[in-house]
């Protein structure tokens, strides 16, 4: 009877935490979010001046957006190089808890880690998160539905048939390892850690990507069944929220990451749109139907059907710059030109193709409308043009052939919420800094 008692009572225990648990989760939470060149990030480098560090965030927005292009079926396709995020979030990992951090990526659907034993990882300052000394850390089977439900697992040949993970990124990179379960705690900016019990990770053995830092890996926000949005799921109403907060010199404010209700955009000035997903895909796509430049509008949606009609542009917050289709670019780059009475000067880093001397607030920059459907979203000249060099500022877009991306900077001072019950995501014009 006392056996019996014993277990009932921790049958109740459970149950109440649970109950405790998801209520807390019901009611919302944020996390801090921190940009790859805030002093706050384990990237940050004090020898790098403001200009190398904007230049470098370009290049690697080029790549980026060369990378998005369509997964193979058999593989588990995040396209994105995990070093090319440009934020980033803490968090802990096991038990006894390790805080670590891993690249936010909304562009991947799996949350992953270095892991010793490690066979071929690449540079990290910190320890490798070590599976053996934690109470809560468990390899999947191959015969569990999670095992099934990700693309890109495989079983393993020995006796204990633990799931394994194989995601492959657009420039041949890659990370391997066991699909596991373990405790995380995300810090929440209420001072009350949030842990997730029995959360699905990758704990990487063999990894091969230039990402080199404190950082450990990468955090899933995608479409994936095992990203972290779809983990948390029904426990936050499948909604998040980000507010990216500008660069400025001395700028102390940080990002916020918000689920529940806390993630839900609404009252004056909130616009929304509708949500797309495709097949093999993690990406978040929206249909872009236009830009105004000052009253000057255009149509785009025949230059935009080849990548898909409905759906046609990806919206992600790692990728720096926006990316257009040439004769959209064309367009867009024209009709600022012809508003901004200056004569243009030359990018300094021959990255960008539309450059003036000055400040920002001194110029006269033509406030730029993107139509997305049912919604337009008014893009100010901090989120279209960025200073590449001293009072030397460049339009943010830039031409591909690999598909559109509405880049972070154009969504910097918006709060933007992701409702993947509803299939909509939201826009509304805010001062981040004061979230």
């Amino acid at each position: 009877m006392k056996k019996m008692s014993y277990f009932s009572s921790l049958l109740v225990l459970l149950c109440l935490y649970n109950l405790f648990f998801l209520e807390a989760l019901n009611g919302g939470f944020s996390v801090e979010i921190i940009h790859r060149d805030s002093p706050k990030s384990p990237f940050y480098s004090s020898s790098e001046t403001k200009f190398q560090r904007v230049s470098n965030a370009l290049r690697r927005s080029i790549n980026r957006g060369n990378h998005f292009s369509k997964a193979s079926p058999n593989t588990v396709s995040a396209t994105v190089i995990p070093d090319l995020g440009e934020y980033l979030m803490k968090y802990a990992v096991g038990t006894p808890p390790r805080n670590v951090f891993g690249v936010l990526d909304a562009g991947s659907d799996i949350i992953w880690m270095q892991c010793e034993p490690c066979r071929n990882c690449f540079k990290q300052d910190t320890p490798l998160f070590n599976p053996s000394k934690s109470t809560t850390y468990k390899t999947i089977p191959c015969k569990s539905t999670i095992c099934h439900s990700v693309l890109g697992t495989s079983c393993s040949s020995s006796i204990t048939k633990n799931c394994k993970y194989d995601i492959s990124y657009g420039d041949g990179a890659f990370s391997q390892g066991d699909l596991s379960v373990e405790t995380l705690t995300l810090g929440s900016t209420n001072g009350s850690p949030i842990p997730l019990p029995r959360t699905a990770i990758g704990c990487g053995h063999n990894n091969s990507i230039n990402f080199q830092g404190k950082n450990s890996g990468i955090v899933g926000l995608g479409r994936g069944p095992v990203s972290l949005i779809n983990q948390l799921g029904s426990s936050v109403g499948w909604k998040f929220s980000y507010c990216l907060v500008p660069e400025t010199p001395n700028s102390k404010a940080s990002s916020r990451l918000n689920f529940g209700d806390a993630a839900v955009v609404q009252g004056r000035g909130t616009v929304s749109t509708p949500l797309f997903s495709k097949p093999q895909q993690v990406f978040y796509y929206l249909t872009l139907q236009g830009f105004s430049v000052g009253n000057n509008r255009r149509e785009i949606g025949s230059s935009l059907s080849i990548f898909g009609g409905e759906g046609n542009m990806v919206i992600d917050s790692g990728t720096t710059l926006t990316l257009l289709p040439d004769d959209v670019y064309k367009w867009l780059e024209s009709a600022v030109s012809h508003a901004v009475k200056l004569k243009p000067v030359q990018d300094p880093n021959q990255v960008l193709g539309l450059c003036y001397k000055g400040t920002l607030d001194k110029l006269d920059f033509p406030v730029i409308t993107a139509h997305f459907r049912g919604a337009n979203v008014l893009l100010h000249p901090m989120n279209t043009f960025v200073e590449v060099a001293d009072k030397v500022l460049c339009f943010a877009f830039q031409p591909t052939q690999n598909g559109a991306v509405f880049g972070n900077l154009a969504q910097q001072n918006l709060l933007v919420g992701y409702d993947l019950k509803k299939n909509t995501v939201s826009f509304k014009q805010t001062d981040c800094s004061k979230m």
